[in-house]
């Protein structure tokens, strides 16, 4: 669904990615694991065009997309899910939820799209006329990712979803990451700090450090290699 070939990117005079290729297959949930620094957000923002690819091509569905901008691949089913919590804090939570339905599929889903979502997230219809900015962390964070869900997307990017999140909150939201692939069938691709809950929810898993891919394979091959483990995820 997703390919990434010999990418390259970067900010002003810095190149951070250094040819990377990943591929991600519809209906699975992909890890991208690293430490800081590796280049794994900048990969993510370059898929969807915030950042200017400077090589190589990124193809979804087939087509290549590589230089299209952010809106035009959001309107092909495309989105991200960005590291923090970027709400619209004084606005309520349904407000918030509503701002993700603006591509025309999703307008027309609307109201079935937020019933899924209440569904996945049932604390967020018990205070949809809460302040978005009065929610406790971890409950903002659920509100970032239903707002994604909102706009009917095929596959969902989400850059550090547990970030910041107390162990018990992170195993929901994995729980729901999961529900994501099998209820809904969306494909994802995870970019997260925390290796062992990552490996635990993925089908497949690509390891980055310095702007490359070091390693790749399923998560029980990454879980095997001890050298992997200590090198590149810190476990």
């Amino acid at each position: 669904m997703l390919k990434v070939e010999k990418i390259e990117s970067g900010y002003g005079p810095m190149q951070v990615l250094w040819g990377p290729d990943i591929e991600v297959k519809a209906g699975t949930i992909t890890s991208l694991l690293g430490p800081n620094g590796a280049g794994k957000s900048t990969l993510l923002w370059t898929i969807l065009g915030s950042v200017k690819a400077r090589g190589g091509s990124v193809h979804y569905e087939g087509n290549d997309v590589t230089q299209l901008p952010p809106h035009v691949k959001v309107e092909l089913g495309l989105t991200m899910v960005p590291e923090g919590k970027h709400l619209f804090k004084e606005m309520t939570v349904y407000d918030n939820l509503i701002m993700g339905a603006y591509r025309k599929e999703a307008q027309v889903v609307k109201q079935e799209n937020l019933e899924l979502v209440y569904s996945m997230f049932p604390i967020l219809e018990e205070r949809h006329a809460q302040k978005a900015g009065s929610l406790s962390g971890g409950q903002q964070q659920m509100v970032t990712i239903a707002r994604a869900l909102m706009t009917k997307p095929k596959l969902i990017m989400m850059d550090e979803p547990s970030q910041g999140l107390a162990p018990k909150l992170v195993h929901e939201i994995f729980e729901t990451i999961e529900k994501m692939k099998e209820e809904v069938g969306l494909t994802i691709l995870l970019v997260e700090q925390n290796a062992a809950a990552s490996l635990g929810a993925a089908d497949y898993v690509y390891v980055m450090h310095e702007g490359s891919i070091k390693a790749e394979g399923t998560p029980e091959e990454i879980k095997e290699s001890d050298e992997i483990k200590e090198a590149y995820l810190g476990m």
